[in-house]
């Protein structure tokens, strides 16, 4: 697995609005095959006082994958077999737990230049 971190990135432009930036990306085979992961921090999707929710998450995740996570695979030369957005509230380390941070994820399969949801 590697990751690659993020520092003081600029704020990505979502359908939302929400102030979201990148925090880290990590192409992940422990699944057994290629999982490109792509962590976003999004503070406004806090349980305590955040305006976004689940549903509004979700659309912005999609972008996410579709203008972001696609171009980088390119660009990269990348292949995966599911690209994992998640957008968390505070900064959590990969593979930790943390019950006081609130955290979406979607999956997507990249394929003809898109992203498909995938259910978990």
């Amino acid at each position: 697995m590697l990751a690659a971190g993020a520092q003081a990135q600029p704020l990505i432009t979502v359908p939302s609005e929400q102030p979201v930036s990148l925090s880290q990306i990590v192409i992940d085979d422990a699944p057994g095959e290629i999982w490109l992961r792509f962590r976003f921090l999004a503070p406004e999707i806090a349980r305590d006082g955040g305006r976004i929710d689940g549903a509004t998450a979700s659309v912005d995740m999609e972008h996410l994958c579709n203008a972001l996570a696609l171009p980088y695979m390119t660009e990269q030369g990348l292949s995966a077999a599911r690209i994992v957005i998640s957008l968390m509230d505070r900064d959590v380390a990969f593979g930790e737990s943390a019950p006081e941070a609130t955290q979406f994820f979607e999956a997507f399969r990249p394929e003809d230049g898109r992203c498909i949801w995938e259910e978990f």
